[in-house]
C-alpha cells in the first residue's frame, strides 16, 4: 500500500497508544492506507510486528507537520489521555474538522472522570470486566491480552466506518470504560432484571452449561446447554463408553431438572472428559456436531488446518524479521485477499505521503441524522453474537427487521436462566430485550414453504442480511449467497458461523467458550502453574460482531454488495495480539506474574488488584511511571520509595504486600478518586450493582438510558459505545413481542392485503 493506491482506498492517519491500536490494525485489514507519525521502536519485535505490519510511518514532529498530514487524511484515528490528545481544541472541537477524527480516551470527552488514565486492567476494572474473572478464592482478574483495550479499538474502527458512510466528516468520541461495559453479556444485566450480579467462579458460565474439563492429557471446553440434541447426543456418546452413571434415567431428560442438579450433572461429564485425550474428544465431538473443543495455546496457532486451509494467517515481511517473513493471526474476514502478506512498518518514502483528494465520501444532499438511516436489515440470527451486529446497526439508524416465528423462537426468549428477572416470559426475557432494541419483530413459519417464499420476497428490500447458521442452512432454503443476489444484485449477505463457512472443521458446532478454547485466550486464562480457567462470559461472540459490524460498513461505504463469511475463530485469534509471534521474535520482558499476583505487569510495578474495605472489594491500580510512583509514596509507605522500574521490580513482593495492606484499609471507590487526583491511574474493580447504580461517570454520560417495554414497563438498557457529533445513534424502541410488528412490515415492504394478513395468520404461516 502506498500513496498511488486506488483513489477509493480509505486514508488513515494513526495517532494512536495502546488504547487503540487494534482499531488501527483492523483498519488495516479492510485495506486502509494507514500512516503513523511514531515507528513504533518503543515496542518488542513481536509486539511491532503485530500491531503495526501494514503501515507506513512519517515524522511530524511539529504541529504544523502533523496538520500536513491530517490535511491528506480521511480518518484520523487518535487515542491516548484526554491530557494528551493532539487533535482537540480547546473548546473541544476538533483540529480537523474535514476528517473523521475518532478520539479513544480511557474514560470518554465528557463527564467529570474526562480526565481520569488507565490501562487495561484498570480500565476493565472499572468497565465491570475484571469483577467476572478469577477463582472464587482469590484476586479478580480481566482476560487475557487486553481484551478491553481491544474492544475499545474495534468500536474505534467502527466509529470511523459509520462516519465514513454517514457522509459527515464528524468528531467520534470512544470511551474504553464504556465498550467494555457494553460487552460483560449479563454483568450488568442481571443487576438491572433481577437485582443481582454473576460473581467470578473459576470459568463456570452460570447461565449456560459449559465450562472448561480436564482430560488425560490437557483440557477441553464444552458442555450440553442450547438445543435438546445437544444432551440427547452427548448422553449417547457417554453411554456408548460406558460413563453416563444415573443420566440415563428418564428424570434427566428434563432440562429444567438437569439445570437444578447441574453439579451432579457435571460431575458426571468430568469423569467422561478425563478418560479420553484432548485432541481425541475435541475431534470426536466436531464429528458429531456437539460444541467441545481442545485447550491450545496461542502458539499453536498457526498450526491450526482451519486458519490454515481458509488462507486466514498473515505473513509479515521487512526489516528485522526472518527471511521470508513471519506468520501472524490475521482478519476476521476476508477484506484483503488470501493469502495475505503486510511489510513490516517503514518509513513512507518522499515528503508527500499521500497526493490528491481522499475517500471521504462528499456530502449527502439532504443530511442524515443518524449514519444508517435509509439502511435495512434482514435479522435471522438468534443468542448473542449475531443479535449484537444488529442491535448495534440498529442503534446508529438502520431499520432492523427481526424473523422469528413460535416454531423457532431467539433461544434467549425460552431459555430460563436467560430471563434473568423472576417471572418473566419469553416476550419479556432481561436477556432479549437488552440485544434486541431498535428492532422490528416479524413471525414468519419457515417450515412452510410460503413463509420461505415470503422471506425470499423481503430480500429486494433489504440493503444487509445477517445470519448465524450453521453452513449449509441458507442454501437449502434457496437463499445462499447467489440465490440472494438474483433477488437483490446489491445485497450484502453477513454469515457468522462458528469457524466459516469453508475448511476441515466447517462443520463445528461452536459457542463461545470453544471458540476461546480454539484461538488459545482460554489456555492463557490460568494463574502461573494452575489449570485453565476459562471466561464467564460470552466475550467471543461479541468480538465477533464488532467484527461483523465492521465487515458491514466497510461494504456500506464502499457502495456495493458482497459476502461476508466471518469465522468468528478467526475474529477471535485476531485479538490475541502478538502471541502467535512470540515464540519465533521473543516476548520481551519475562512474565513476573505469580499464583498470588496474577495481575502483574512487565510495564508496571505495582500493577494488580488489591484489598478495599469491605466484603470482596477490591481496587485496581497502575504505576507505569516514576512520577506516578514517588505520588504513591507521599500517599502510603511503600519498600523502594525512589526506585525506577527495574528497582521497583526488585521488591515488587514487598511492595504488593504494603500496597495490599495499605488500600485494605480504604473504601475503593474512595481511594480510586484520590490515586487519579494524584496522577495515578486507578479504579474500583466494580459489580454490575456498581456500573448501573454507582458510577457517577457512565450516570453523567447516560451510559444506562431506560427504554418502556410493554411488559417489563421502564427498564434500563446497555448504551451506546459509539458516540457521533454529527450523526448521533439513539435507542427508540424497545425489544419487540414475538411478531409484534408482522403485519406492519409485510403491508409496508410486501404491500399485502389485511385479508391476505388473515388467511396467512389462519394457516399457520405468521404465527
Amino acid at each position: 500500500m502506498g500513496p498511488d493506491t486506488d483513489p477509493a482506498t480509505l486514508r488513515v492517519l494513526d495517532l494512536t497508544d495502546e488504547l487503540a491500536f487494534q482499531g488501527a490494525r483492523l483498519l488495516v485489514g479492510i485495506g486502509a492506507d494507514v500512516i503513523r507519525t511514531e515507528p513504533g521502536t518503543g515496542l518488542d519485535p513481536a509486539a511491532r510486528a503485530h500491531w503495526h505490519a501494514g503501515k507506513r510511518w512519517v515524522p511530524a514532529e511539529d504541529p504544523a507537520e502533523l496538520d500536513a498530514l491530517a490535511s491528506a487524511a480521511d480518518v484520523v484515528l487518535e487515542s491516548g489521555p484526554v491530557a494528551r490528545l493532539r487533535g482537540l481544541r480547546e473548546d473541544g472541537s476538533s483540529r480537523w474538522p474535514h476528517a473523521v477524527h475518532v478520539v479513544v480516551t480511557p474514560f470518554g470527552l465528557t463527564g467529570p472522570r474526562r480526565d481520569w488514565i488507565g490501562d487495561d486492567l484498570v480500565l476493565a476494572s472499572a468497565g465491570g470486566m475484571t469483577w467476572l474473572g478469577g477463582r472464587p478464592d482469590g484476586q479478580p482478574k480481566p482476560p487475557p491480552r487486553e481484551q478491553a483495550l481491544q474492544t475499545a479499538g474495534a468500536h474505534a474502527a467502527i466509529g470511523a466506518l459509520l462516519a465514513v458512510v454517514s457522509g459527515t466528516p464528524q468528531l467520534v468520541d470512544v470511551s474504553v470504560q464504556e465498550a467494555v461495559a457494553a460487552t460483560l453479556e449479563t454483568g450488568a444485566l442481571a443487576w438491572i432484571h433481577a437485582g443481582r450480579f454473576p460473581v467470578r467462579n473459576g470459568g463456570v458460565y452460570e447461565h449456560v452449561a459449559h465450562q472448561i474439563f480436564e482430560t488425560a492429557d490437557g483440557y477441553v471446553a464444552g458442555g450440553y446447554s442450547g438445543s435438546n440434541r445437544m444432551w440427547t447426543d452427548l448422553l449417547a456418546w457417554m453411554a456408548e463408553r460406558g460413563e453416563a452413571g444415573d443420566l440415563l434415567d428418564d428424570r434427566w431428560q428434563d432440562a429444567t431438572f438437569r439445570w437444578r442438579q447441574r453439579p451432579h450433572v457435571d460431575a458426571v461429564v468430568r469423569r467422561f472428559a478425563a478418560r479420553q485425550p484432548a485432541a481425541e474428544l475435541a475431534a470426536e465431538a466436531r464429528e458429531r456436531a456437539l460444541p467441545w473443543a481442545e485447550v491450545v495455546p496461542a502458539s499453536r496457532l498457526t498450526d491450526n488446518p482451519q486458519l490454515r486451509d481458509r488462507e486466514s494467517l498473515v505473513t509479515v515481511t521487512g526489516e528485522g524479521l526472518p527471511d521470508g517473513g513471519v506468520e501472524d493471526v490475521g482478519f476476521p474476514w476476508a477484506a484483503l485477499p488470501r493469502p495475505v502478506t503486510l511489510p513490516a512498518l517503514h518509513r513512507a518514502e518522499g515528503d508527500a505521503p499521500w497526493h490528491g483528494p481522499g475517500r471521504t465520501p462528499h456530502r449527502a444532499e439532504r443530511p442524515k441524522s443518524r449514519a444508517l438511516e435509509g439502511v435495512r436489515v434482514l435479522d435471522l440470527t438468534w443468542v448473542l453474537a449475531g443479535p449484537y451486529v444488529t442491535k448495534q446497526l440498529g442503534e446508529h439508524g438502520a431499520d432492523i427487521v427481526k424473523i422469528e416465528s413460535r416454531h423457532r423462537q431467539d433461544p434467549t426468549r425460552f431459555a430460563p436462566s436467560m430471563h434473568l428477572r423472576p417471572g418473566a416470559d419469553p416476550d419479556d426475557s432481561g436477556y432479549f430485550i437488552n440485544f434486541n432494541r431498535n428492532k422490528r419483530g416479524v413471525a414468519l413459519n419457515l417450515r412452510t414453504e410460503e413463509g420461505r417464499r415470503l422471506l425470499r420476497e423481503l430480500v429486494p428490500h433489504c440493503d444487509v442480511v445477517v445470519e448465524n447458521f450453521s453452513p449449509g442452512v441458507l442454501a437449502r432454503w434457496g437463499m445462499d449467497y447467489a440465490s440472494l443476489r438474483e433477488l437483490n444484485p446489491d445485497v450484502i449477505l453477513v454469515s457468522m458461523a462458528g469457524v466459516g463457512q469453508t475448511g476441515p472443521w466447517r462443520s463445528a458446532v461452536t459457542f463461545a467458550d470453544t471458540l476461546a478454547a480454539m484461538s488459545g485466550l482460554s489456555s492463557e486464562t490460568s494463574d502461573p502453574g494452575g489449570p485453565p480457567q476459562g471466561l464467564t462470559f460470552g466475550l467471543g461472540d461479541m468480538v465477533a460482531a464488532n467484527s461483523a459490524v465492521l465487515a458491514t460498513l466497510d461494504l456500506l461505504a464502499r457502495g456495493r454488495g458482497g459476502h461476508v463469511d466471518l469465522s468468528q475463530l478467526e475474529a477471535m485469534a485476531a485479538t490475541m495480539g502478538p502471541a502467535a509471534l512470540e515464540s519465533v521474535l521473543g516476548a520481551g520482558a519475562p512474565d513476573p506474574r505469580t499464583a498470588e499476583f496474577p495481575n502483574r505487569s512487565p510495564r508496571a510495578v505495582p500493577h494488580g488488584v488489591y484489598p478495599a474495605a469491605g466484603d470482596d472489594r477490591w481496587v485496581a491500580v497502575s504505576v507505569t511511571d516514576e512520577a506516578q510512583w514517588h505520588a504513591l509514596t507521599r500517599l502510603a509507605e511503600l519498600p523502594c520509595p525512589e526506585g525506577d522500574l527495574a528497582a521497583r521490580r526488585a521488591h515488587e513482593d514487598e511492595i504488593d504486600a504494603a500496597l495490599a495492606a495499605w488500600t485494605g484499609r480504604h473504601d475503593a471507590h474512595k481511594l480510586a478518586e484520590t490515586l487519579q487526583t494524584e496522577g495515578i491511574a486507578a479504579a474500583a474493580v466494580a459489580t454490575g450493582q456498581d456500573l448501573v447504580e454507582a458510577d457517577e461517570q457512565l450516570a453523567a454520560r447516560g451510559f444506562y438510558p431506560v427504554l418502556d417495554h410493554p411488559l417489563t414497563g421502564p427498564v434500563p438498557h446497555e448504551g451506546i459505545v459509539v458516540r457521533l457529533a454529527a450523526t448521533p445513534g439513539a435507542l427508540d424502541r424497545p425489544a419487540p413481542l414475538l411478531g409484534q410488528h408482522t403485519d406492519e412490515v409485510l403491508r409496508e415492504l410486501l404491500g399485502l392485503s389485511d385479508e391476505r394478513l388473515t388467511t396467512l395468520a389462519a394457516e399457520g404461516v405468521t404465527e
